[in-house]
C-alpha cells in the first residue's frame, strides 16, 4: 500500500473528526436505533431506518479515517530545509497576473484538502505546478477555461 501524505495539523484534524465519530456520533446513533425499535414494527418505522443508514455512513467513514490514519505519512512543514522552494505543506500568497486578484493556498494531502479553507490537495493542478518554484517566480497554470499565470508572492511553512 501506498502511503498518504498529510500535514501534522490535517493528521490531527482528522483525528479529533474519528474520536467525535466514535465517543459522540456513535453512541448517538445507537441510542436513536434503539429508541426506533421500541416503537414497534421496523418494516414501516422511517426512524428506525433512517437511523440505520446514519449508522452506515458513520461506521463507513471511522473505517476510512482509520485507514487513512494508518497509511498517512505525516510531514511537519515547518521542519523541512526547502531552500525558499515550494513543496508539501507550503501556504503560497499568489497574484493572478489577469485578473490582479490575490489568493492563498496551502499545499496539502489528498484526505485534508478543502477548497472553501484553502487547502488544495497536491494532485490539484495548480499545486503541481508550483511545486518547486520559489518567490517572485511566474507560473502558467492549465485550467478548465485556459491557461492562468500567476506569481508567487511569498513562500511560508506555517
Amino acid at each position: 500500500m501506498n502511503s498518504l501524505p498529510l500535514t501534522s495539523q490535517g493528521a490531527e484534524r482528522l483525528r479529533e473528526e474519528l474520536k467525535r465519530l466514535k465517543t459522540v456520533d456513535r453512541p448517538r446513533i445507537i441510542d436513536a436505533i434503539a429508541e426506533a425499535r421500541a416503537h414497534g414494527d421496523l418494516s414501516e418505522n422511517a426512524e428506525y431506518h433512517a437511523a440505520r443508514e446514519e449508522q452506515g455512513f458513520i461506521e463507513g467513514r471511522i473505517k476510512e479515517l482509520d485507514s487513512s490514519l494508518g497509511l498517512a505519512q505525516i510531514i511537519d512543514p515547518t521542519t523541512l530545509d526547502t531552500g525558499g522552494r515550494i513543496v508539501f505543506g507550503a501556504t503560497v500568497e499568489l497574484f493572478n497576473i489577469a485578473t490582479e486578484d490575490e489568493v492563498t493556498y496551502q499545499i496539502v494531502g489528498n484526505l485534508e484538502s478543502d477548497i472553501e479553507k484553502l487547502r488544495i490537495s497536491i494532485s490539484s493542478p495548480i499545486a503541481r505546478a508550483l511545486i518547486g518554484k520559489e518567490e517572485g517566480d511566474e507560473v502558467d497554470v492549465q485550467t478548465p477555461g485556459g491557461v492562468t499565470t500567476y506569481e508567487i508572492l511569498s513562500v511560508k511553512y506555517i
